[in-house]
């Protein structure tokens, strides 16, 4: 199959019409290459928040609740987009009103067939914690598709590797991310690039990109989209498929093979994934030695 992955930037809108012309633009350009599966970026939602202008996009709780009101209208947009150009579509993640409270950051699925689940962020981070008030989502999905089994880490959630050893039957790993330094996105790519090799996957990232000093959100954001595997039979020896260029704002894309997935499973030079559990007796021993 052919992955497009995203290095996304926000637009001031003046109107609903204006987003859905630039959505249908960015999956229809994918689509023409050929792209199953399209990939958008953590956050990438908030530039619906200046659909009620400046004071709204300005204020970051204000924002976080427009946005989240808009969601039912992008869930619908979204899931006519997937349909219309027979693809599958990760949509950029969004704050959505939840029961815990507080609204948690969730990226949300179509398929083709009409269908569509979602992924809530698992781990926040110190500004969704402290300033946002973001609360963690519901529990980790594997999603069993038609393309193979997909699992989604949200940004931060890509730095836990016990995370991703939950989604260790995924074929393909997500991996939308909002960073606003280049030391952020590096520390994103390097999860991505640390699952893939532990799981002996595929991992896509793709990145908000661009400064927008309406938003104290959203406003400076670093990156561009990657596509990676283990560095080992079957894929390139730096372990890079595919990688845009950083702060570009387009499509990077990538062919994936399932079968090469299977094969470094079964036959790697290495077997990361099948030995993962020959670490739980060495790390419940460790011991202190005083030199």
């Amino acid at each position: 199959m052919k992955v497009a992955t995203a290095a996304y930037n926000l637009d001031w809108l003046d109107s609903w019409a204006q987003y859905e012309d630039k959505l249908d633009r960015w999956v229809s350009d994918a689509a023409e290459q050929g792209a199953e599966l399209l990939v958008f970026p953590e956050y990438g939602a908030m530039e619906l928040s200046t659909l009620e202008g400046a004071d709204v996009a300005g204020d970051l709780e204000r924002s976080i609740l427009a946005v989240s009101d808009r969601m039912q209208d992008v869930q619908a947009l979204h899931q006519r987009l997937s349909q219309a150009y027979d693809t599958y579509i990760l949509g950029a993640s969004a704050p959505v009103a939840s029961d815990a409270g507080r609204p948690v950051n969730r990226a949300s699925l179509y398929t083709p067939n009409g269908r569509q689940d979602h992924q809530d962020k698992q781990i926040m981070t110190r500004f969704e914690r402290e300033h946002w008030d973001i609360a963690p989502g519901g529990p980790l999905k594997l999603f069993d598709t038609a393309l193979g089994k997909i699992g989604i880490l949200i940004c931060y959630d890509s730095e836990f590797p016990l995370l991703g050893r939950a989604l260790n039957e995924a074929d393909i790993i997500l991996v939308p991310s909002c960073t606003e330094a280049l030391s952020g996105y590096w520390r994103v790519r390097i999860g991505a690039m640390s699952r893939a090799l532990e799981n002996q996957c595929v991992t896509v990232m793709a990145s908000l990109v661009g400064n927008n000093d309406w938003s104290e959100a959203v406003d400076m954001n670093t990156g561009t989209g990657g596509i990676f595997g283990p560095p080992d039979k079957g894929f390139p020896q730096t372990g890079v498929l595919a990688e845009g260029t950083l702060n570009q704002p387009g499509w990077t894309y990538a062919d994936i093979d399932l079968s090469a997935i299977a094969n470094v499973r079964d036959d790697g030079h290495v077997l990361n994934r099948a030995h993962w559990d020959e670490q739980n007796p060495r790390v419940e021993t460790v011991t202190i030695s005083t030199l």
